[in-house]
């Protein structure tokens, strides 16, 4: 049987945004992050991040500085009692420096290529889970494989609810402050049959 799941930007969701995260010493847990992933890990739901990491084509980074940075942050929830269950990373970006990352591909978010890629790996049933950002990219994303879209207002949030969100068609299931409050509220929506409606956070 598939599962529902709970997918998760990671730059300005799980940690403080940065812009490119170019050394590890610029990686730092968001408060209730961790608490948040432990609740969802509690209701035994898949937790996976799915994030645009286009600073390697860029140039920006080495591959080898991503990997220590989300070995990091998984070592950071860890000592805090959470875990995630997979990371899935779009390297790629059409104005790339590095040759072979240039292209338009379907893993980038707003694309759902990441989300596909983990259905498939971990038996993953797309239109009964979730995803959270604090990106409109991400919402994009979510309704592009019929799951449910989440903002959090920590990272980019705030300014894209002000900013971005009045002229967008395509609205949030529902604003939280932080993981925590969308942990919470995903517990919640699990049991009961909310449709398609839209609700905001306090």
């Amino acid at each position: 049987m598939k599962k529902t799941a709970v997918f998760l930007d990671r730059d300005g969701t799980i940690n403080e945004q940065m812009g490119y995260i170019n050394h590890i010493s610029r990686f730092h847990l968001l408060e209730n992050a961790a608490a948040g992933i432990r609740l969802l890990n509690r209701a035994g739901l898949p937790v996976v991040v799915v994030s645009n990491q286009s600073g390697l084509a860029r140039g920006y980074f080495p591959a080898s500085l991503l990997e220590e940075v989300n070995r990091r942050m998984e070592e950071l929830l860890a000592a805090e009692g959470a875990r995630l269950d997979a990371v899935y990373c779009c390297p790629h970006h059409p104005e790339a420096r590095v040759a072979e990352l240039a292209k338009k591909c379907d893993c980038r978010k707003p694309g759902p290529g990441l989300l596909l890629r983990a259905a498939a790996d971990l038996n993953l049933d797309l239109g009964r889970s979730y995803v959270v950002g604090d990106r409109w990219s991400d919402l994009k994303t979510a309704a592009a494989v019929g799951a449910k879209g989440v903002l959090v207002l920590t990272g980019y949030g705030r300014g894209e609810a002000e900013y971005i969100g009045p002229a967008q068609e395509l609205k949030p299931h529902f604003i939280a402050r932080d993981l925590l409050e969308a942990a919470q509220w995903i517990s919640e929506d699990r049991g009961q049959d909310t449709g398609d409606r839209t609700q905001k956070g306090a």
